[in-house]
């Protein structure tokens, strides 16, 4: 009987730890399972990660393709304008030249005070410095004052450049 019932114990003990052997893999088949959806969403997740840092990258190469392009233009726009620069300059040097001294001292003080502009062409009675219109008195008296003399506007002060298009 003690056999028997010591055979009969030990056939129960099996069976509750089978029985806890079962729960523990289906708990790890649980949590594999649980882990394994884990890694899944995190490679979904890294692939359009992965796709976005492509597209980003591909957008960044465009633009700075454009700020490049941009760049260039620049810097040829601006050779050019230096060797314009120069070539006026040498012209302006030239022309000074022929001006009479106390004239030039006038212009450039004139320059200096109205932004760098020291004569205006007077275009159909009106100042193309400060775009105001000659009256009838002053008109009068550019068209009386010599070809040869210095005529200013009496709004700004600048030096009129009298052409055939002056309205006089």
């Amino acid at each position: 009987m003690a056999a028997q019932t010591e055979e009969s114990d030990c056939a129960r003990e099996q069976t509750k730890a089978e029985q806890d052997v079962d729960q523990v893999r289906a708990s790890l088949a649980k949590r594999q399972g649980d882990l394994e959806d884990v890694v899944l969403e995190v490679m979904e997740r890294r692939e359009s990660a992965q796709e976005r840092v492509t597209e980003l990258t591909g957008r960044v190469a465009s633009v700075q393709a454009k700020i490049d392009d941009a760049t260039a233009r620049r810097d040829a726009a601006l050779e050019e304008i230096d060797g314009e620069v120069a070539s006026v300059t040498k012209e302006r040097e030239v022309i000074a030249a022929a001006v009479p001294a106390d004239l030039l001292k006038l212009y450039e003080k004139l320059r200096e005070q109205h932004g760098g502009i020291g004569a205006a062409k007077l275009y159909q009675r009106t100042c193309q410095g400060c775009r105001q219109e000659l009256a009838i008195t002053e008109l009068n008296e550019v068209r009386a004052a010599a070809p040869d003399t210095v005529v200013r506007c009496e709004n700004c002060r600048r030096i009129l450049v009298r052409t055939a298009e002056s309205g006089l």
